[in-house]
This record gives structure tokens, sequence and C-alpha cells, in this order.
């Protein structure tokens, strides 16, 4: 077996479940061209709450893709994750049916579980008795239930895992991953989806000061302006393959991107002015372990929250850890236009990276027009320029900060 150094880990695979498109290609389309999808909550139950706008996902129909057996006992958030779980094995061309069962893991990430399944069993107990409570109460709203309905319906037996985590455990699942990759794993299934958008998942997210309360879709998400009020939640995510890209390569599977650096801190909830240095040594320690120099990065994925003190505080940290380049590199947001997914938004971002290295053309950030950051923001219409390495950022409300270096499949490194 090659030392761990030298097992790197390439992602070969994407299966996509967003609000502005289900399959990696619907969601490219609307990506790339700036399409927001931000609209009035629908969901029978949130009519009277102060959260007005979201990103849902309207054109997924569980029961199309995934068998009764699991939709009766699993929570929006898995089927999101097992649907993206399929696209994504889809995509790779990955058949396990003739190798070992432990040879491919699973990790998945989320911050909140299963609300929707959770409130519609509590709702049983307290208006019909405990007899009513079904037995899968017990595992549906877990954190853990994506990654063991994924495992358990694809028969994967290898290192399995979940990252309970504020929303930079999207990019901190993938770092997760690509250790199992670097210990001797085939392969992992990765990725996170989030389904935050029941009323008792939404009245948990009230607490939240950066949440955002416009009323208006167009108004409500506008990170880097000096209209910023805040971050719209949104439901999905990804899903991703991740393989040893030597035994990728010689099964002739398409190596969409390396994952060459991942770093992570945690600067608390004290303000986010703190972030911008957790931020900033997240993203030298990302280019450290990439061996990856700054003026190499030629699109910053922005995390982008929508609060005016977060996005300077980001906005310094991307200059602080990447010098004169830091304001000349395109920094883009696509996220504007879907929501926040928790931690599955890192996720989505990953996905438009690699889209975007792939196709050679930068995102806009949806909606924004007025930039008061001292940051390239692409917005209005995407850019076309080369794209060989890519930096996807992510922040967590409780404190996390997260940074992610991707290198296009085929560029040398």
């Amino acid at each position: 077996m090659d030392s761990p150094t030298k097992r790197r880990t390439a992602l070969t695979g994407m299966g996509v479940v967003a609000p502005n498109g289900v399959g990696a290609d619907a969601f490219w389309k609307a990506t790339k061209e700036g399409v927001s999808v931000l609209d009035p909550i629908s969901r029978e139950g949130c009519e009277h709450l102060p959260l007005k706008v979201a990103g849902e996902i309207r054109s997924f129909d569980p029961a199309s893709v995934i068998e009764g057996r699991y939709l009766v006992q699993t929570d929006r958030f898995t089927h999101l994750a097992m649907a993206a779980a399929d696209l994504a094995l889809e995509d790779a061309r990955l058949d396990t049916a003739d190798g070992s069962p432990f040879a491919v893991g699973v990790v998945t990430a989320t911050g909140s579980g299963g609300g929707e399944f959770g409130q519609h069993e509590l709702q049983r107990l307290w208006g019909q008795g405990p007899r009513f409570v079904g037995p899968y109460q017990s595992i549906a709203w877990f954190y853990a239930a994506s990654t063991g309905q994924i495992s358990i319906r694809g028969g994967f037996k290898g290192p399995c895992g979940v990252v309970a985590s504020d929303e930079a455990g999207g990019l901190d699942a993938l770092a997760h991953a690509r250790r199992g990759i670097r210990r001797g794993t085939d392969a992992m299934v990765v990725g996170a989806a989030e389904a935050p958008l029941a009323p008792y998942s939404i009245v948990c997210q009230l607490g939240y000061d950066e949440l955002s309360r416009s009323a208006d879709p167009a108004r409500a998400y506008l990170p880097f302006s000096a209209d910023a009020c805040g971050f719209v939640p949104a439901e999905g995510g990804a899903m991703f393959v991740a393989e040893e890209e030597s035994a990728a390569r010689r099964r002739g599977a398409p190596v969409r991107a390396v994952v060459a650096g991942h770093g992570a801190t945690f600067t608390g909830t004290a303000g986010w002015e703190r972030s911008r240095e957790g931020l900033a040594r997240a993203v030298l320690t990302a280019l450290e372990d990439a061996a990856c120099a700054p003026e190499e990065v030629d699109v910053v994925f922005a995390d982008a929250l929508g609060v005016p003190e977060a996005d300077r505080a980001e906005a310094l940290a991307i200059t602080d850890a990447l010098g004169p380049h830091g304001s000349r590199v395109p920094v883009t947001a696509p996220k504007a236009g879907t929501g926040r997914a928790y931690c599955g938004t890192a996720l989505l971002d990953t996905a438009a990276a690699v889209l975007a290295m792939e196709h050679g053309v930068v995102p806009p950030t949806p909606g924004v027009t007025d930039v008061c950051h001292d940051i390239d923001l692409v917005t209005g219409l995407a850019r076309t320029a080369e794209l060989r390495t890519a930096l996807v950022l992510s922040r967590g409300l409780m404190g996390s900060n997260s940074a992610l270096v991707l290198r296009r499949g085929d560029a040398p490194t």
C-alpha cells in the first residue's frame, strides 16, 4: 500500500439536490446563469412565523427514487442525501458488486438532523398518546441517520461516520473522507444534505440573530452588499464519491477534482470580527496542506453570511491569507440565489467549484449589485476564466471555520 501522503483523494462522482436544480446539470445551468430561486415559504404550518423567505426544493419526489421501506423510516434530510448519493455513485460509475463491502465507507455531516420527522412524532405523542409514536422516531431524527441509511442501502461496510457540527462541518466531512482514503479505504461516499424548513425546525432557527426577516425575496439575502440583512435558510446539499486517485485513474473513472488541502479552526461566538483571524488561519492551513501558493488560487467560493460585520471579517480574512492576490482573485457566492442549507451549503459550493473549474466559468453572486468590501466579487454575469485551483470557505454560526483547496481533475500538482 502507498504511504498516506501518496494516497491522494479524487472526487469521481457528484450528486446534487438543490433548490435551483436536481442533478449536477440542472444545478450548474441555474448557478452559471445566476438564477435566484428564493421565494416565500410555502410549507404548511409556517405561515405565521417571522421567517418569510427560504430556498425550497420544489421539484423533488422522494418516492420516485427511494424505496418505500426506506421512506417510512427516514426524514426528508435523509431522502435528499440518499438521492444525491445515488446520483454521485452513478456519476462515478463505481461498481461495488464484485469488490469487498469493507472497501467503501460513508461520511455525512448535519447540523440539525431530522426535524420534520421528529415534529410529526411529537405531535402524535401529545395529541394521541405514546402508543401512536412509531418505532422509527428513535432513528429518523438522529444526526447519523443519513450515513446509516446510505451504508445499509448500498451495502457499504467500510469506515463510516457523521460530522455533527456547525455549518463548516460540510467541508470537515470531506476532510474526514480524505483521511479515510489516506488510511487505505478504496472509496468514500461523502457529503451533506439538510432539510430545516419544517415549522419546528424554523422555530429553532429563530434564535439566530443572523437570520433574515425580510419578506422580499429580492432583498432577503444580499451578502457583501450595503443592503445585507442576514441569511436565508435552505434545504438541499450534495454528495460525492471520493477515491484514491491512482486507483480511480486505473479503472478509467472521471477524476473531476482532487481534494488537495483542508484547514479548520474555531473562534467561538463572541463576535463575527473574531472569525477574521480564524478563517484566515484555516485558509493558510489548507494552502500549506495543499502545497499551494496564495497566487495559485483562481477563485474563492465565499461563506457569504450576509451580515455586515461577518462579511467584512471574511473579506479581510481573504486578503489576510492571500495577500495582495486576495483583492484581485474572483470571489463568488452562488448561495445568494439558493439560500444556506447549513452543512449542505459548503458541499453545494464544492459542487459549484468543481463545475466551475471544468467549464472555465466563475458563476455570479445573484441579486448583488453594489459591493461594499475590497474583494473582486463576481456579480451580474458569469465570468470566463482559466480555473485550476479553487478555494471553498465555510463558517458556522457557533464559531467553526473551514477552508478547502480543490485542484481541477486534469491540473498537474
